[in-house]
């Protein structure tokens, strides 16, 4: 590297004098900021969300698995968060953590990615390395941050460093973390993916270079389309097998002994999180552009999305074969989180459950030791609070809707005095009178 702009920023982020923003400070960016505070680097973080600015300057958390002592560690080593932009001047590395969700037409939502950008521009200067973890499409990078940041007179390459390095996040997976999860990273110049690795090769064990940002950006949505395309070949396995009366969940441990040529996928109510139901229509609308089809994919997105809709209308041929209907019938719903021992609401196919219940008239509550209060989402709205789960509690309810198998939950307990459990997601392996599989 010749140029001695770019050279004194990369000797800053190797010998962690660099001081480092993390911008969006939530399920990804908030490990981020604990990791980098970790190692030495004075470390920002940015958001527009004031209440979590000011959780975070009172050393409290906001999401389940991050302890209040981490945070209070951060602040103790020089951590602080604000939501002034202007204090972006002062860093050297910028790593934007926003959300990326679709619209109501399925396709993708950059607001918050060039709302963040746009906010940052006027404060952008000279040896500085912008990194963008959100997911997104092929190009992105180039056709919206590119122009961006060059519209400041600074030169990409030369003056700043650009780079695309997709999150690989696993909220509430014990085995690993995000020191220990392998980074792609891809720039958009030779320099920008040197800076690029300077940034992230003391935070990660493992960093896996890349040609460019597009080819980045294609990695974390073949990483989220294989999972997507195989739930969405299980959940429709799941359908045909109970219609031939097979456990599903006895096949699939079945086919898991075979030690090659076989990866076990599991089926569930439907998808949820960030990631799964929302990255392969990121790709599908951009292909598009190029006059392709991604019929596989939306396939698999066409089968995935109707498993609420299968699980209702098993929830309601359960209640009839006891004589009730669903109108009027009170639901317990165990689970509203995405996925089992964690907090993160996002896209929880709990919640349309919850809806399509209701519209059939039935009375929902639900039980999550994660989630004890209904919390405020974008497009979902219920005024609850997790009901304690008791045998006089369950035995109370017509139905008891197993969506997300936490650990927490007595499953034995809830076998014996629940009238109607709808399992799906096989926990239960042994029959029962009143287990239904769905």
């Amino acid at each position: 590297m010749n140029n001695p702009l770019m050279q004194d920023l990369k000797q800053k982020l190797v010998d962690k004098t660099a001081t480092i923003a993390i911008v969006g400070v939530g399920y990804v960016g908030l490990p981020l900021i604990l990791r980098y505070s970790q190692l030495g680097y004075k470390v920002v973080g940015i958001d527009i969300d004031q209440s979590k600015i000011d959780s975070l300057n009172a050393g409290k958390t906001y999401i389940e698995h991050i302890s209040d002592h981490a945070i209070q560690t951060a602040l103790e080593r020089g951590f602080t968060a604000t939501s002034d932009f202007s204090k972006a001047t002062k860093c050297d590395a910028l790593i934007i953590c926003v959300p990326t969700p679709l619209n109501k037409y399925r396709e993708p939502d950059l607001s918050y990615v060039t709302n963040t950008v746009d906010a940052l521009i006027p404060h952008l200067r000279k040896g500085q390395v912008i990194s963008l973890e959100s997911t997104t499409y092929p190009g992105t990078t180039e056709e919206e941050l590119l122009p961006r940041v060059e519209s400041t007179g600074l030169k990409v390459g030369a003056d700043i460093a650009l780079v695309y390095s997709p999150e690989r996040e696993d909220p509430g997976n014990p085995n690993f973390e995000t020191r220990t999860i392998p980074k792609v990273c891809g720039g958009h110049t030779p320099t920008c993916l040197e800076i690029g690795i300077a940034l992230y090769s003391h935070a990660i064990d493992q960093v896996v270079p890349v040609s460019s940002t597009k080819a980045a950006e294609m990695t974390k949505l073949l990483e989220n389309i294989h999972r997507a395309v195989n739930i969405g070949l299980v959940n429709e396995m799941k359908i045909v097998a109970d219609k031939m009366d097979i456990d599903i969940h006895e096949v699939i441990k079945a086919a898991a002994t075979k030690p090659f040529g076989f990866t076990a996928y599991y089926p569930g109510p439907g998808l949820g999180g960030h990631c799964i139901p929302i990255d392969p229509f990121y790709l599908t609308w951009k292909a598009r552009e190029y006059n392709l089809n991604t019929r596989f994919i939306e396939l698999a997105g066409e089968v995935n999305a109707s498993m609420p809709n299968w699980v209702v209308n098993k929830t309601v041929l359960a209640l009839n074969t006891k004589g009730k209907a669903v109108n009027g019938a009170k639901i317990l719903v165990l689970g509203i989180a995405y996925k089992k021992n964690v907090d993160d609401m996002r896209e929880s196919p709990s919640v349309e459950l919850m809806e399509l219940l209701e519209e059939l008239g039935a009375e929902i509550a639900y039980s999550d030791p994660h989630v004890p209060k209904f919390p405020p989402m974008r497009e979902h709205s219920f005024d609850l609070k997790s009901i304690t789960l008791t045998p006089k509690t369950i035995a109370a309810y017509d139905c008891i809707l197993l969506a997300t198998d936490h650990d927490k939950f007595d499953y034995d307990m809830l076998k014996q005095h629940a009238q109607i459990i709808i399992d799906t997601r096989g926990k239960y392996l042994t029959a029962a009178d009143n287990i239904i599989k769905a």
